[in-house]
């Protein structure tokens, strides 16, 4: 299943005004301008319920990869990655939240924290959802972020393969593995939370969860 980007709903109405609006006969000047007025008016009340994270790929995309294919071999015949600031919080993020599993479980990692970004629930950028709760220890969404110890990269080549990782997912791979998760926890614990969310699958050492109130993307 492709997931590509699309507007929400309540764009809807704005959309189909602007269409109404190029097909129908022109009216008195009157007329004419109170509809352009509430066409403006559904436009704005639209653009108010996105997050700024959304609104930004949407009027700046990037070029998302034709195909990609889960594996290492896939993953390591990429050129050498490189971004921005986001591509470093989330290629940081991968390293050291998923390094150890499979590509395709790194994909998945990183699908929750995309989805993240677009959910009202979290911060919207890649860094501001990595960062959550980052100073008060052991309180923040990714432990590694306030576990006491300082971040460094032993093993350039896992960073490498994450760092491609991050760069496709950035420039709009698909989220094809998670079912639209926002969390996810290793099988070797069992936070209470994950008694009330759904579980939407299971990935190398993680298990993934979409908040009750999320809607899937099947």
């Amino acid at each position: 299943m492709k997931r590509m980007f699309n507007a929400p709903a309540r764009w809807a109405a704005p959309v189909l005004a602007l269409m109404l609006a190029a097909v129908t006969p022109p009216a008195g000047p009157a007329v004419a301008e109170a509809q352009v007025e509430e066409v403006l008016k559904q436009e704005r009340r639209g653009l108010i319920g996105v997050k700024g994270g959304l609104l930004d790929r949407l009027f700046n995309p990037k070029k998302a990869p034709a195909k990609i294919d889960y594996s290492r071999s896939f993953v390591d015949g990429l050129p050498k990655a490189k971004g921005d600031e986001e591509w470093a919080c989330l290629a940081e993020a991968l390293y050291f939240e998923a390094r150890g599993e499979s590509v395709k479980g790194q994909f998945a990692v990183a699908e929750v924290i995309l989805n993240r970004v677009d959910s009202v629930r979290f911060p919207d950028t890649v860094c501001g959802v990595i960062n959550q709760g980052t100073g008060r220890k052991y309180q923040c969404q990714f432990t590694y972020t306030c576990d006491g110890h300082k971040e460094v990269v032993r093993e350039p080549e896992a960073f490498d393969r994450v760092a491609k990782v991050a760069q496709l997912m950035i420039n709009g791979a698909p989220r094809a593995l998670t079912d639209n998760a926002t969390y996810y926890h290793t099988k070797a614990v069992r936070p209470s939370w994950s008694r009330k969310f759904a579980r939407t699958t299971t990935i190398g050492v993680h298990h993934f969860y979409r908040h009750p109130t999320e809607v899937s993307m099947k």
